[in-house]
């Protein structure tokens, strides 16, 4: 995977940097997300595909840089957010399951 696929003006791309850079993608895009879901309800909102993409993202990027990079500061950069995201997901799914139970179907 470290097999260079296109070398360009001094950017070298492998297989691990596009899996690099859809981390980046959907790590950065979710305050796109965020922003759009509040805009569209007038307030602060954090939707759940928010949390998808954060641990998808931070994922990606612990692969990255575990297994393509072998760089130890990127790897406990990305861990950390991988695991509020898994654990702010769990109470976001959990929160639903329960007000749906409940019958509340507003936020």
């Amino acid at each position: 995977m470290n097999e260079v696929l296109h070398d360009a003006f001094g950017v070298t791309i492998t297989t691990w940097k596009l899996v690099g850079y859809l981390g980046v993608a959907l790590f950065a895009g979710r305050w796109f997300v965020q922003m759009h879901y509040s805009r569209k309800r007038g307030r602060p909102v954090v939707p759940t595909v928010f949390w998808l993409m954060s641990i998808t993202g931070s994922l990606l990027l612990l692969s990255y840089f575990t297994f393509g990079k072998n760089d130890s500061v990127g790897i406990l950069s990305n861990l950390f957010p991988a695991g509020v995201a898994g654990y702010n997901l769990y109470l976001d799914l959990t929160n639903k399951r329960s007000r749906r139970a409940a019958g509340i179907t507003s936020d």
